[in-house]
């Protein structure tokens, strides 16, 4: 069975190199914010392209570092999708904010910007003021982020990016993260730049919110043990730091080698009854997920299966359908209908760098045998 992703895939291809990084960190006898962490930052934040980086100990902290920086809390609405990993929601609960969940644009799944400005415009009655949007890039490429930037620009509405699936993805030649205040990466294992464990970064190219995301990490510590304002633990461990700084250098050419099985995958349905996906224009899709739009799904995935080829689906239920959320989260003017739809369509086709010729062909083959 070829599976959706493979993580042990990505270890073995640099085995040798991820041991080493291992052997170097454990060797030093400093196993939290050490060299090995400052160097990963610092080689992060040139290769996006910020001033700074942070690192924490999840995608999900990162985002809840990013909230409590920019001083948002429990007297504030934050503006997201629905159609997302639970975790950008859970986030913004963390930090005692009101999430407010918008629609998708149906063909890129990332949130509608008409919608945004919309609520922006003319914000739901009885929630607190909308302080902070949460841009949720998607699947491996960018929200329409223009209008949504103008839009929170003209009100000085902080904008904060969502990169946990687009590590590289690029918009008009920028890479994304580098966009709005601040950004959160997530570098679980099976991201396009994964740790072997949870692990996380936020970049930003302000200074003093950098500063204050150090300090919030570690308990408000300025001063080792002298906590200026409340904080958490979410450290970014030096195992951690050290695998990731041997698996940057490579992001790229996996990403480009993400883009060549996507390639494949569109020859193989072009001219059949599922149509490839929808690319931005003036973007570049890394290709975190293939996410194909199915009705009558469960038939495809089971003749799939039959051929020996795994799915996923990115994701069964929208959040606000979840049973932690239904019925006390707030949803903007178009009700998530649209989030609604996608997720009874939505399928993952196997997407990692390490799949060889052999298995993109295999399915590649059953991808034309829907025609």
């Amino acid at each position: 069975m070829i599976p959706p992703a493979d993580p042990g895939a990505g270890y073995r291809a640099q085995q040798a190199e991820i041991d080493a990084a291992l052997h170097r960190a454990a060797a030093s006898g400093w196993y939290i914010l050490g060299r090995e962490g400052a160097a990963f930052e610092a080689e992060f934040a040139r290769w996006l392209g910020t001033a700074r980086a942070v690192g924490c100990g999840s995608g999900t902290d990162a985002i809840v570092l990013a909230l409590r920086a920019l001083g948002i809390g429990p007297d504030a609405t934050v503006v997201t999708v629905s159609h997302t990993a639970v975790a950008s929601v859970a986030a913004i609960e963390v930090v005692g904010a009101t999430p407010l969940l918008l629609d998708i644009d149906p063909e890129t799944f990332t949130m509608d910007p008409d919608e945004l400005i919309s609520v922006l415009g003319d914000p739901p009655p009885g929630l607190p003021p909308i302080r902070a949007v949460l841009a949720v890039h998607l699947y491996g490429q960018g929200c329409d982020l223009g209008p949504m930037l103008e839009a929170c620009g003209a009100l000085g509405i902080p904008l904060i990016e969502d990169c946990a699936q687009c590590h590289g993805s690029l918009l008009d030649g920028r890479k994304l993260g580098t966009f709005g205040r601040v950004s959160a990466f997530s570098l679980y294992p099976t991201k396009n730049l994964g740790a072997l464990g949870d692990a996380g970064i936020v970049a930003t190219d302000d200074a003093a919110l950098a500063d204050r995301i150090g300090a919030l990490r570690q308990y408000g510590w300025r001063d080792r043990y002298i906590s200026a304002e409340s904080g958490i633990n979410s450290r970014l461990d030096e195992l951690q730091a050290a695998v990731l700084r041997a698996r940057l250098p490579r992001l790229d050419g996996n990403n480009a080698r993400r883009r060549e099985i996507a390639a494949a995958y569109d020859a193989a349905l072009t001219g059949g009854p599922v149509a490839p996906p929808v690319r931005r224009p003036g973007a570049e899709h890394v290709f975190h997920q293939y996410v194909l739009r199915v009705p009558g799904r469960p038939a495809m995935q089971a003749m799939l299966r039959e051929a020996g080829i795994g799915t996923a689906i990115h994701y069964p239920m929208p959040v606000h359908l979840q049973p932690a959320y239904r019925g006390r989260v707030p949803l903007g003017p178009a009700e998530c209908r649209e989030t609604e739809r996608a997720a009874e369509e939505v399928l993952s086709l196997p997407m990692y760098p390490e799949m060889t010729d052999e298995q993109v062909d295999r399915v590649c083959a059953a991808l034309r045998a829907l025609r």
